[in-house]
């Protein structure tokens, strides 16, 4: 009797957890890219290191005068922004003054903990949220459950690889979603 309550007992367990992760891969699924579909502006743009063409986004939307200031978040402490962004000088209505590189954080969670006191130091009311469709929605739900209420998060998601995440990028994806949801919205 008590090994069949046990089997029962893990076998709720493990369909609850499935119903979590299905329920969490919709949310991860259901981010489309706005980056070339929507003109948004912003006081800032924080751009989440760790995906090809994000740092570029953040530079476009600093030149374009979509945003005021760049956060580049999770940026290897050793790097300087020359190296992490050759083709400035490219970019000529950007100005250095108005890029801040971010070293501290190495988890997206992080990402949200050392962006929120500079996007406070410098007075945005309203950010870009740069990352790749995979991570927006728990990059969105982190900086939302971290951030106060009156600064306004805009997710400004962009196609990293292909339109369609593959299968195990997608649920390391689900994975994490569902423990940031433990703890950190």
């Amino acid at each position: 009797m008590k090994k069949w309550l046990t089997l029962a007992l893990v076998s709720a367990l493990a369909l609850l957890f499935i119903l979590i992760c299905i329920k969490e891969e919709k949310k991860i699924l259901a981010a489309t890219p706005t980056s070339w579909r929507l003109d948004q502006n912003a006081d800032c743009a924080v751009v989440l290191t760790g995906g090809s063409g994000r740092i570029r986004e953040g530079f476009t939307l600093l030149e374009q005068g979509r945003v005021k200031k760049l956060i580049v978040s999770g940026v290897n402490p050793t790097s300087t922004l020359y190296q992490i962004f050759p083709q400035l000088p490219a970019y000529s209505h950007v100005s250095e003054s108005d890029v801040v590189l971010e070293k501290r954080s190495g988890t997206t969670y992080g990402n949200a903990v050392q962006s929120e006191a500079l996007v406070e130091a410098l007075h945005c009311r309203s950010v870009l949220l740069v990352t790749s469709t995979l991570h927006m929605h728990r990059a969105v739900a982190t900086f939302r459950a971290r951030f106060p209420p009156e600064i306004q998060i805009k997710p400004h998601a962009m196609v990293s690889g292909s339109v369609k995440p593959g299968f195990f990028e997608l649920n390391i994806e689900i994975l994490k979603s569902v423990f940031y949801s433990l703890w950190a919205y």
